[in-house]
């Protein structure tokens, strides 16, 4: 029996685990992998906030609802930009190591759709720093069990009410279905953009909080909004490797074969539009011409900035023989981010009493159509610690302490025909998916992508 219990091992989740234990003895920190293992930890870029005096909140929260199209919630906005200080100082606290200038002040760094250079970094790898640093305090936290490898299937749901999960150890299957009781649960999944061929997400981001809080009935919104970020690597055999938006920040030119910015016909600020805009340039731009790629030139950043600002960018393409130095990177777009998800109120309650979500798999509304860069940590951060406040004045309903075995919910072990069969319907899937309902979607693509799930003919779409 726990007092809450926390599903994801991201950013999202490692951090509430944190706050929450500030106020319950006894929090579950549950993670299908390794704790270093997701989305959060791929994040290069950084996380954004208003920290230089010549920026405001205002400022933020009109850069945010202009990049979600008039689409984002703006209490919920509001909620993330006035948050976001108070979380910066609180992660320097506990020992992340953002960049800082000579004077020891924090580097900020400009990112797409940002009026202001309000982006905080560890060089381009501030995921890992975030999470590597969380997780170490996670670890020597008494009040926190970590249960690694540890895949949640299902929510114990007790007249309505959402008392716990239904997981299984995967470093030891044969021993069953276990149930684990909490009063309080905090799915913090991430996101699913796996279920597109081409993505930037590690492999488990397969949108399991997503499907777990749907079959209990939550509400869940929005999931049509899908961010597709321009610059993915590009090379034959090599994983769609994010290139961070940080690099078009610092003065990289996304051109074609002939050296055009073409991006400037479509969007008067070019490489520097919101994601969703230069995505689709692109998109356009290769079905017109029949390339397959366009290329991010760095030329015009000075190579000390470059070798200052992307060790892990530069390591990445020297591994496919590119010397960013003095050739461009081939660059296509890729799913990357799911603005929708488990629809929550600004405190992250969803519409299941004793359910929550925080993070990527959570839809508060800030994000609208279309995420503004860098947003993504910081939600995690101020929502992780709003949902702890909250739930610090709450006094949590009591949960059961037994469980009748006959109830735990069947899970056979696959045979190798049945993982054969289920690795090709996950390939089939999508590669549907990002064929038919991608970056441009049209209404005859959709409808033939909606008649192959559900047909009977399971050959390849």
């Amino acid at each position: 029996m726990f007092d809450a219990i926390v599903v994801g091992g991201g950013a999202s989740g490692l951090y509430t685990a944190l706050c929450l234990s500030h106020c319950y003895a006894r929090v579950a920190l549950l993670t299908k992998d390794n704790l270093s293992i997701s989305a959060s930890d791929w994040a290069q870029g950084g996380i954004a906030a208003v920290v230089d005096p010549t920026d405001s909140p205002q400022l933020h929260y009109e850069d945010t609802l202009r990049a979600g199209v008039g689409l984002c919630e703006p209490e919920a906005v509001s909620v993330l930009v006035h948050g976001a200080r108070a979380q910066i100082e609180t992660l320097v606290d506990l020992g992340v190591a953002f960049d800082r200038h000579r004077d020891q002040t924090l580097a900020l760094t400009l990112e797409a759709a940002h009026s202001r250079r309000r982006v905080l970094h560890a060089a381009d790898a501030t995921g890992r720093a975030l999470v590597s640093t969380l997780a170490d305090h996670v670890g020597k936290n008494a009040r926190i069990e970590v249960l690694e490898q540890f895949l949640v299937l299902d929510l114990i749901l007790e007249d309505g009410r959402c008392m716990g999960v239904w997981g299984l150890d995967l470093r030891s299957p044969t021993t069953g279905v276990r149930a684990l009781w909490a009063p309080v649960t905090v799915l913090a999944t991430g996101g699913g953009a796996q279920v597109f061929a081409q993505n930037t997400n590690p492999p488990a981001s397969t949108g399991d909080g997503v499907a777990i809080a749907w079959r209990a009935g939550a509400a869940i919104r929005d999931l049509e909004f899908v961010q597709f970020h321009p610059t993915a690597l590009a090379v034959p055999g090599a994983p769609r490797f994010l290139i961070s938006e940080a690099v078009r920040g610092e003065g990289a030119h996304l051109v074609d074969r002939t050296g055009d910015r073409f991006v400037f016909r479509d969007h008067p600020q070019g490489e520097l539009a919101p994601r969703d805009v230069v995505s689709r340039s692109v998109f356009h731009h290769l079905e017109a011409t029949g390339a397959k790629t366009v290329f991010l030139d760095l030329s015009p950043i000075a190579p000390d900035r470059i070798a200052y600002r992307f060790p892990n960018i530069i390591h990445i393409c020297q591994q496919w023989r590119i010397d960013l130095y003095s050739q461009p990177i081939p660059v296509t777009p890729a799913a990357h981010y799911c603005m929708g998800g488990i629809a929550t109120d600004v405190w992250g309650a969803t519409s299941v009493p004793g359910l929550y979500a925080v993070g990527e798999s959570a839809s508060t509304g800030v994000h609208g159509a279309n995420r503004l860069a860098s947003n993504s940590l910081l939600e995690c951060f101020v929502f992780g610690s709003r949902l702890a406040a909250h739930l610090a004045e709450v006094e949590p309903s009591h949960g059961r302490r037994g469980v009748d075995p006959g109830t735990a919910p069947h899970w056979p072990a696959p045979s190798p025909e049945t993982t054969g069969a289920l690795n090709q319907l996950k390939y089939d899937l999508q590669e549907l998916v990002w064929h038919h309902a991608g970056i441009c979607r049209h209404g005859d693509h959709l409808r033939e992508g909606l008649e192959w799930c559900s047909s009977g003919d399971r050959t390849s779409p």
